[in-house]
């Protein structure tokens, strides 16, 4: 870890010492917005009988800030360049915490939702550009390593999001779970301000049209997604299908005209970024597929309790925060897509034996099997990450920042959509967890695709650091002598 705060001769990002504060208030957002879902969910039933609900409205809850975080995610992006990022994320943080102590004080469901929607606008604005912030702390020989950190970060928030939930429900109300984030937040906020990097901003006009086209694209799909995971009429699904389709046909078009486009389309057009963008978006799929699947076969055909679920699921994301961190310093000195097709192969290694999982296996068979697929899942994301950020110009992490953060919540939600589709069509889950491994063979192939494109470009960044290096030197040896001079 101390690594990660080591300076040397010629590093770009911040000076090591102002890397650790502005990478504690960086950890602290990104674990409150990720715990935020699954610590919720666990308080779901005693939430509905306090506030009188049905479990079924009471599940909005969590819906109602999913869908405002994706739907919000590209527009922070864009904003932060307009803004600068280090403003952007400071009041995302602060209004999460607002609306987290306003959640805590709700006294009715409607009220706890007006302030749910607003806690998924500051989550957005962090995850949006969370990444980004990365590239400019960090000096690009330690990006891979700092990704790997955010990973782990990642992968702790979700795992831990369940204990902490009943740990605090065993003492207290569900209120607190909200309040918690208060000090927290405060604090990160602060450090926030303090110490992440300062930047100009862009001059130039926000695309109003194309924030709103984009929310409503964004927003349409989630909820159409969602929709079919919970099997609603067609209509329904048909008319959230609709809303996406015309607004993505319109954000589209706008990006082609605005002088300052939301999301520059331009940067699709690097063949390295747009399959980093794939293989994340496929790999993902299957990740969130296979979560929702495992928590029916675990629970409905094996005959395990939701606490003995909860434990089956812990190798996963404890194998990513193990194996994240190793995987990111890979990612610094070897070819990142080689390193991701690895973890790519190994995470498709583990969904297939899944899929074949006997139902009369022990609970020694299944651990494993997760464990190997959260090996994989942590192999392949740091050097995915950074193969997609170092992809494009320095100028452009913000974009490729919410670009990123989009293509994961899509891609997530689209996994449980289609286990509701796979149930739904009378499918079994063994079933949804072969198309599971079906779209991470889809990802393994578009990985492998850009392995030499990477290769390229991985030894013209290494070549062009021995140049810089070297030139430092030359620089360093030529003053030398004028500063003993000077000195005298």
């Amino acid at each position: 870890m101390s690594r990660l705060f080591s300076t040397r001769d010629g590093d770009d990002g911040l000076p090591g010492p102002e890397r650790r504060l502005a990478v504690i208030a960086l950890v602290l957002g990104t674990l409150m917005a990720v715990v935020d879902t699954t610590m919720i969910n666990i308080a779901l039933p005693s939430m509905a009988r306090d506030l009188g609900v049905s479990d079924a409205r009471a599940v909005w809850i969590t819906n109602l800030f999913q869908v405002v975080c994706a739907a919000m995610l590209l527009v922070f992006a864009a904003a932060s360049e307009l803004l600068s990022r280090r403003k952007v994320y400071v009041a995302g943080l602060t209004l999460f915490v607002v609306a987290a102590l306003g959640s805590a004080l709700s006294p009715n469901f409607e009220t706890l939702l007006v302030f749910r929607a607003l806690q998924g606008v500051g989550a957005a604005a962090t995850l949006s550009i969370g990444p980004s912030l990365y590239r400019s702390i960090f000096p690009s020989r330690l990006l891979g390593s700092a990704l790997g950190l955010s990973s782990l970060v990642v992968a702790g928030g979700y795992a831990a999001g369940p204990s902490i939930g009943g740990l605090v429900l065993s003492v207290a109300n569900w209120p607190w779970l909200f309040a918690l984030n208060v000090p927290l937040g405060t604090a990160a906020a602060v450090m926030a301000w303090r110490a992440l990097p300062r930047e100009e901003r862009r001059e130039g006009s926000f695309d109003a049209f194309g924030a709103l086209a984009s929310m409503a694209m964004l927003a349409g799909l989630f909820m159409c997604m969602d929709a079919v995971g919970h099997r609603a009429p067609l209509a329904e699904i048909l008319a959230w299908l609709a809303v996406t389709v015309v607004s993505a046909v319109a954000f589209i078009r706008r990006q082609g005209r605005a002088p300052h486009p939301l999301l520059p389309l331009g940067l699709f057009r690097e063949p390295r970024f747009s399959l980093a963008v794939s293989a994340q978006g496929t790999a993902f799929i299957g990740q969130g597929l296979t979560f929702v699947a495992l928590s029916f076969l675990y629970q409905q055909q094996m005959g395990y309790s939701a606490l003995h679920t909860a434990w089956l699921f812990t190798p996963w994301p404890l194998t990513i925060m193990v194996v994240g961190p190793l995987s990111g310093r890979l990612a610094d000195r070897f070819n990142p897509s080689v390193v991701a097709s690895v973890g790519l192969v190994m995470l498709l290694l583990g969904l297939v034996s899944l899929a074949a999982l006997p139902q009369d296996a022990s609970a020694i068979d299944s651990l494993w099997r997760t464990a190997l697929c959260g090996a994989g899942f942590g192999l392949f994301q740091p050097p995915n990450n950074r193969e997609l950020m170092t992809s494009v110009p320095k100028a452009r992490s913000a974009n490729a920042s919410g670009v990123m953060s989009t293509t994961r919540t899509v891609g997530q939600s689209l996994g449980v959509a289609l286990v509701g589709l796979c149930l739904a069509a009378g499918a079994g889950v063994q079933q949804a967890l072969w198309v599971g491994a079906a779209t991470t063979l889809l990802a393994l192939v578009i990985s492998l695709v850009r392995i030499p494109r990477a290769h390229r470009a991985y030894r013209a960044a290494r070549e062009q650091k021995k140049a810089a290096r070297a030139g430092y030197s030359e620089r360093v040896g030529e003053d030398s002598p004028n500063r003993v001079a000077d000195r005298a």
